[in-house]
């Protein structure tokens, strides 16, 4: 048997030597995610769909925008450059995007010119095809008299009508700002504002535990308003949520991992007042966390910050087996480690089989996020039960001293009431149940995606704001277009806007942006350009008979204009990622919507693609609280199924004193939800899924117990494991992410309840050897 453990011990530290090394490379490369969407299940929905969120995503992923905005125009100006300037001077990760350069005016007219004839809006194509030849006559000849034709930016025989500037004001309406004096510019709110388009030189969700963007755009902020006390300073994107979320990530790690070791550690103190079990059990909780975050990075790639704040929580779980050990070791010092490790063995091997089973049920929704959480959880329990059942026999080679604290927590046990069958247990169980069926009866469920993360308040104000002053379109909804070829998806976008401007001309939305705007489908180019080139060349013609002139419209390009041209051009740099490219040999584009202020109207606007082939609604806050109501259901059962599950293993070990380790778990599962429905919190999945986790832990207190027969060292581990469990949990309660709130705060309930409750079932007799009463 030795020369076995002597090998499982060897083979463990090769193990954990491999773990070291990959920990140094991972610290060292970013392997963080903190893209809320890697949360969301990627098999409930069409894949077309979840690759246009994905891109949508990474299109924002580096954009951010900043408002400077004074009183007057020179005053932005002035505040704008001292922006620029302070920014400079504090070398940030930001350079001006490719959207702040001012476009060359005469480059883009010269790009679009030569398909004048094909770029017509819905209004100009209605105009041409239903007005009179006298009508269009006279229009022209309008034009042709309006002073200040010659400043036109083409010829007056080349657009006769003035279609072309009509057709500009419609592609310059998709957003507010304009250029002015080298500057992208837009008024708003009393102010005159300064747009500067800026783009960060590294991933957006990097994690490195500092403010990098926050505080560099705190200082250029100050120096803007140095410069012009008046100034105001709105800065917007998807990095500085990300580096948000990450700052506070990295404050809750340390929360949370530091605050569970420092009270397993003092608590390990006071019940064995030696160096020895600290190391060790610290060591334990080392190699565990260690080994599962490698174990998730392999598997994942990348690990994400709400599984690493999940994770720190781990400690509060993994000291048990150490604990367990060593308070053993207290209670029987003549034991030899090996010989105590062996008769520890089947208990602590089946409290790590019931946790891991728990944490099994949390992986099987199909998120990965809980999936990274469940194996990140698994594998770091497992580890630190190997770490301690190698090692700790052949580390422990001293005697572990009594405390007063360890004595007085051992023997409580004989001091805490034994539940009989009496008339009084009756009654106390009638009363509980009745509370327990008004809680849940008062228990209302709430699934909503903000439950996966909670922006700072001054980052969403200036979001809203930003918003209003720009006219940017939500990408919470949108139309997804797909089809076989780039052609056939150009075509369905036409077919869905002739819909959306109704919706336009209702009122009920502001616009819309999308690729056929800027290059409309060749079946569409020709179309126009047979209905241009008819109606141009019988204007021409009536106005040389007016005036007698022999003017002759040009001839324009033969060759449609071309999507990829377009593509690789810079002058689609603004709606670029609207084309979301081939994927699984489908085409896909998003037509995204503007002034889509009211959620009532959002059934009107998935009405709109109905009938549509090819032409998909998204509205992702709608879809995910959907999706997370459904898996709160089948989370739900999924629970039902893990008691009995665990049940049935408990029954495998105790027969028919199984239920003594099950019932306190059960229990405290229905008092836990009943409190959330007499305190008014919402019943949502992350309860579920603590409810979950709770019966891995809780069922471990009732198998030390019954192990053992309720003696006073196993007491001890009971109440050491309970107390560092509940801490640990009850920092997460601190999270400033709701989700993992409502977790802590539902173990915080549970695990209270299940310590309080698993004394008063220990057995009076041995439950392996019932013939042998204590």
């Amino acid at each position: 048997m030795s020369r076995r453990w002597i090998a499982a011990a060897l083979l463990w530290l090769c193990v954990v030597a491999g773990v070291a090394a990959h920990q140094w490379n991972f610290w060292r490369n970013d392997r963080l995610d903190t893209d809320v969407l890697a949360l969301l299940p990627e098999n409930e929905q069409a894949p077309e769909v979840m690759f246009a969120t994905r891109q949508l995503s990474e299109s924002a992923s580096r954009r951010v925008v900043v408002l400077i905005g004074a009183p007057d125009w020179p005053a932005a100006r002035e505040a704008a450059q001292a922006w620029r300037d302070a920014l400079r001077s504090v070398d940030a990760p930001l350079k001006p995007s490719a959207a702040s350069a001012q476009a060359d005016a005469v480059g883009t007219l010269n790009f679009y010119a030569p398909w004048r004839d094909r770029l017509l809006t819905a209004t100009q194509r209605a105009l041409l095809s239903n007005s009179t030849d006298a009508a269009l006559l006279q229009r022209a000849l309008a034009v042709l008299y309006q002073p200040g034709v010659g400043a036109r930016v083409s010829e007056w025989a080349q657009d006769p009508l003035g279609l072309w500037p009509q057709w500009w004001s419609a592609r310059a309406s998709e957003t507010r700002a304009r250029p002015r004096d080298g500057e992208l510019w837009v008024s708003g709110e009393g102010l005159e504002w300064v747009v500067i388009p800026m783009e960060t030189q590294r991933p957006a969700f990097a994690l490195d535990g500092r403010a990098v963007l926050a505080g560099a755009l705190a200082s250029a902020q100050n120096a803007a308003r140095v410069a012009q006390p008046a100034a105001r300073v709105l800065a917007v994107g998807v990095p500085l949520h990300a580096e948000a979320a990450a700052v506070q990530a990295s404050r809750e790690v340390n929360t949370i991992g530091w605050g569970s070791l420092g009270a397993v550690l003092l608590l390990v103190w006071l019940a064995f007042r030696t160096l020895r079990p600290i190391a060790l059990v610290a060591l334990s909780l080392l190699v565990g966390t260690a080994t599962a975050l490698s174990v998730t990075a392999l598997v994942f790639e990348k690990v994400h910050l709400i599984t690493l704040v999940f994770g720190a929580s781990l400690v509060g779980v993994a000291e048990d087996y150490g604990i367990h050990y060593f308070a053993s070791r207290q209670g029987d010092p003549k034991a030899k480690p090996r010989t105590l490790m062996r008769a520890l063995l089947p208990g602590l091997s089946l409290a790590l089989a019931t946790s891991v089973l728990a944490y099994l049920v949390l992986g099987l929704a199909p998120f990965p996020g809980l999936r990274q959480m469940a194996l990140f959880s698994a594998t770091g329990l497992a580890a630190a039960f190997l770490t301690v059942v190698c090692w700790f026999p052949w580390l422990d080679s001293g005697t572990v001293p009594k405390s007063r604290f360890a004595e007085a927590v051992a023997a409580s046990i004989v001091r805490w009431p034994r539940l009989r069958p009496t008339r009084t247990a009756f009654l106390t169980g009638a009363c509980v149940a009745l509370l327990c069926a008004a809680g849940v009866s008062q228990l209302r469920t709430a699934d909503d995606i903000r439950q996966l993360q909670n922006p700072p308040a001054e980052l969403v104000r200036a979001q809203i704001e930003v918003g209003q002053l720009l006219g940017l379109p939500s990408v919470a909804q949108f139309y997804l277009v797909s089809a076989p070829s780039a052609q056939e998806v150009l075509a369905r976008e036409e077919a869905l806007k002739a819909r959306l401007d109704v919706l336009v001309a209702s009122g009920k939305l502001g616009g819309y942006s999308a690729v056929s705007d800027w290059v409309p489908s060749l079946q569409r180019q020709e179309a126009d350009a047979r209905l241009t080139a008819h109606v141009e060349t019988k204007v021409l013609a009536g106005v040389n008979r007016a005036l007698g002139e022999n003017l002759a419209r040009p001839d324009f390009s033969a060759r449609p204009s071309a999507l990829q041209d377009w593509l690789a051009h810079p002058v689609s740099a603004m709606a670029r990622s609207l084309w979301l490219g081939e994927a699984r040999g489908v085409h896909c584009s998003v037509v995204l919507l503007r002034g889509l202020s009211d959620p009532a109207q959002l059934p009107s606007m998935g009405a709109a693609a109905d009938g549509l082939e090819g032409v998909e609604w998204v509205d992702k806050v709608a879809d995910v609280s959907a999706l997370l109501g459904r898996y709160r259901r089948s989370m739900t059962a999924l629970l039902l199924a893990g008691h009995v599950a665990v049940l049935s293993l408990l029954w495998w070990r105790y027969r028919a004193a199984a239920w003594r380790a099950w019932v306190p778990t059960a229990v405290a599962s229905i008092f836990t939800i009943a409190l959330l429905g007499w305190f008014g919190q919402p019943f949502q999945l992350f309860n579920v899924l603590a409810l979950v986790l709770l019966l891995g832990i809780g069922v471990d207190y009732g198998i030390f117990l019954l192990e053992h027969q309720g003696d006073g060292a196993a007491w001890l581990a009971v109440v050491l494991g309970a107390a560092s469990t509940w801490l640990a949990f009850g920092l997460l309660g601190l999270s400033a992410t709701p989700a993992l709130r409502a977790f802590g705060l539902t173990l915080l309930s549970g695990i209270g309840l299940v310590w309080a409750i698993s004394p008063c079932l220990r057995c009076a007799q041995d439950p392996l050897h019932p013939e042998s009463p204590r």
